[in-house]
């Protein structure tokens, strides 16, 4: 697991009655096998594998979890991205997400928003809706948060282009947030504008893009 702990598992485990236990593992290696049956054992139902770059990898994780949970993938490595087909079309993975962060430091570009604007991101996510598996992409800040560089209402229009239905939140989510801040209606503010999005014409969307992209070349 992660950074977390056993304990940290269980905590989480104990205190959720909807959603459903999910952890992101480590890469595959020497301990992946005991490493998923631990999390397994603590009721994991949705399991990451993070920083592949090979289909090889991933077929090994979907044998090892065998069905007992479901398995996401985690594309941050520019292997993955050249490899995106053929490790769609191992049987089993269940949904996709691009890690905007680590996948930037790979290809060299300035911030995680060059990639998220570039037509790397386009074909990734074309590939991903012919597979027909659902599309994250990670994360997403509060819609009034006024204070980060970048506005939040122009990455949110990018998951309305890209098709995705999923995402992280950010670690800025929970700083400089107002006094009388209430954590669902920032989630709810957040769908909210994705809604609105998703109803936006297509010269709204590639206009948003395209001042992201600004943003992008700009910003260091």
């Amino acid at each position: 697991m992660s950074g977390h702990t056993t304990e940290d598992l269980a905590v989480v485990a104990a205190s959720l009655r909807r959603a459903e236990l999910f952890v992101r593992v480590n890469p595959v290696n020497a301990g992946t096998t005991a490493e998923i049956e631990t999390v397994l054992g603590h009721g994991a139902q949705v399991l990451m594998l993070p920083y592949f770059r090979t289909a090889g990898e991933v077929e090994t994780f979907v044998r090892l979890v065998d069905g007992r949970a479901a398995v996401m993938i985690l594309v941050e490595t520019a292997s993955a991205l050249v490899r995106i087909r053929e490790i769609l079309a191992v049987p089993g993975v269940c949904e996709v997400m691009v890690g905007l962060n680590d996948l930037r430091l790979e290809l060299g570009v300035r911030n995680h928003f060059e990639v998220l604007v570039s037509p790397l991101m386009d074909a990734v996510a074309r590939e991903v809706r012919a597979a027909k598996l659902p599309f994250s992409i990670g994360g997403v800040g509060r819609v009034d948060d006024v204070s980060l560089p970048v506005s939040p209402n122009l990455v949110l229009a990018q998951y309305a282009r890209l098709g995705a239905t999923g995402a992280w939140i950010s670690r800025s989510f929970f700083e400089c947030v107002p006094a009388d801040w209430d954590f669902g209606d920032a989630v709810a503010s957040i769908r909210r504008r994705l809604t609105e999005w998703a109803d936006a014409s297509p010269e709204a969307l590639e206009q948003a893009r395209d001042e992201l992209s600004l943003h992008a070349r700009l910003w260091r």
